[in-house]
């Protein structure tokens, strides 16, 4: 992550002294895809790739978004936000501004500068990285609060409602709420969760494939209709199936034949990654990696045969995972269709893990990935 002191000073150069600086990361999920929009289990970690956000107010009756990635700024008038979405990189920190101001809060005249190091379109939520930055930032130099459940579903609302991408709310949610050397098992159902330790000797290694992808995009917009499909043809048997998160695979053997083959499969991914989600956090909490890492394979496996989210180039840099050295589990990992694996790794093994992986993936698709060894890091905060 960019030294946060260095995105200040870059903020007050640009706009003026005072600024109250902000960090939100990005996230890896360990297990539970396409699960959380079923009101389903997931399992993400925070990690240390983050949005850092610096924020001071104005005195005219101005927006000014700048990006320091882009290099680029944008002027809004603080009175008249956009309605809509442009397809822009500001409909992220817009979208968040809209929805706070139509909650009651404030959204005063303000200069904000984002700096982030989270890869775009490769699964690890720059997106939720920058929509809680700039909540947060909001809140924070306007003295009001918010918890950060409700941060996290006001920010999973920008980007539905405003950005246009149908997420679920596990990225905002860990980006907000996550802890330094734990992962977080969220019942996306209530919101409710607990926190699993990452044992100590284990690295999260980061593999991205090179392969680009967009939640906004027909892959996913196409399976989640599939999976609310399967969703009713079930509830038309069971009315208290709201969501996948409420059917059994005894359901699917009992009514599955009705339901269009392809949904069937979507369907069959949802309900058995639930039930490994749940699994897979008791296999952390006890220290079982093992168990740990079968699970994520069995995920992965469903993840690219049933929900078909993965990718060639995904499936083989997590076959090519197999055999290294220190290996605990590996999958893709994020909303599909390209981004990143992530791989458990013994911490005496990482650095050559990512070395090895690295070559043999080039050697096999003549793709130069990008790979980073990575740890659990703490949510959304401020930076004195």
């Amino acid at each position: 992550m960019k030294d946060p002191a260095a995105v200040r000073t870059l903020h007050e150069t640009k706009y003026g002294s005072g600024a109250k600086v902000f960090v939100a990361p990005g996230r890896v999920n360990l297990i539970g895809e396409h699960t959380d929009y079923a009101e389903g289990f997931v399992m993400p970690a925070a990690i240390d790739f983050a949005t850092v956000a610096a924020i001071t107010s104005r005195n005219d009756s101005k927006i000014v978004i700048y990006s320091e990635n882009f290099h680029e700024e944008r002027v809004f008038d603080a009175e008249s936000l956009p309605a809509t979405n442009t397809g822009h990189w500001s409909d992220y920190p817009l979208g968040v501004m809209v929805l706070l101001r139509s909650e009651g809060f404030t959204v005063p005249p303000l200069s904000i500068t984002f700096w982030g190091d989270v890869p775009v379109a490769s699964g690890l939520s720059s997106s939720a990285s920058v929509e809680v930055a700039t909540a947060s930032a909001i809140l924070g130099l306007t003295g009001e609060t918010l918890p950060g459940p409700k941060l996290a579903r006001l920010c999973q609302r920008s980007e539905n409602e405003f950005v246009g991408a149908n997420c679920g709310i596990m990225d905002q949610f860990i980006s907000a709420m996550g802890e330094k050397d734990h992962a977080l098992m969220l019942d996306c159902r209530d919101l409710s969760y607990l926190l699993a330790p990452i044992p100590h000797d284990i690295d999260l290694v980061i593999a991205n494939t090179m392969v680009k992808h967009s939640v906004a995009g027909e892959g996913y917009t196409s399976r989640r209709a599939q999976v609310e499909e399967a969703c009713r043809i079930l509830a038309t048997h069971r009315p208290e199936i709201k969501f996948l998160r409420d059917a059994t695979m005894a359901d699917m053997d009992a009514w599955g034949h009705e339901i269009p083959p392809v949904s069937f499969k979507r369907a069959r991914h949802v309900i058995t990654e639930n039930e490994r989600t749940v699994a897979a956090a008791n296999a952390l909490i006890s220290g079982d990696m093992k168990t740990l890492g079968r699970l994520m394979h069995e995920a992965h496996v469903s993840y690219s045969k049933d929900f078909e989210a993965s990718c060639p180039e995904a499936d083989i840099m997590v076959d090519l995972a197999q055999d290294l050295p220190g290996l605990m589990g590996a999958r893709l990992t994020g909303g599909g269709f390209g981004g990143c694996t992530i791989n458990l790794v013994d911490k005496a093994h990482s650095k050559a893990f990512a070395q090895a992986l690295k070559s043999h993936y080039k050697n096999a698709t003549g793709i130069d990935p990008e790979i980073h060894i990575c740890h659990a890091s703490r949510g959304a905060h401020p930076i004195d």
